[in-house]
């Protein structure tokens, strides 16, 4: 029974594995945090300079 509950182990951990890149990469609110991201880090370079 152990290979077969490591089976299960491994689909269960693909299928997270897939929602979770879905959720990042396919997210509609992830390219607006990234821009938001990009500005706050640029507006902390300028500030620095």
């Amino acid at each position: 029974m152990a290979p077969l509950n490591w089976l299960v182990l491994f689909i269960l951990f693909i299928v997270i594995f897939f929602i979770f890149i879905n959720f990042i990469y396919f997210h509609p609110f992830s390219t607006e945090f990234n821009q938001d991201i990009q500005k706050k880090s640029i507006n902390s370079l300028n500030w620095k300079w």
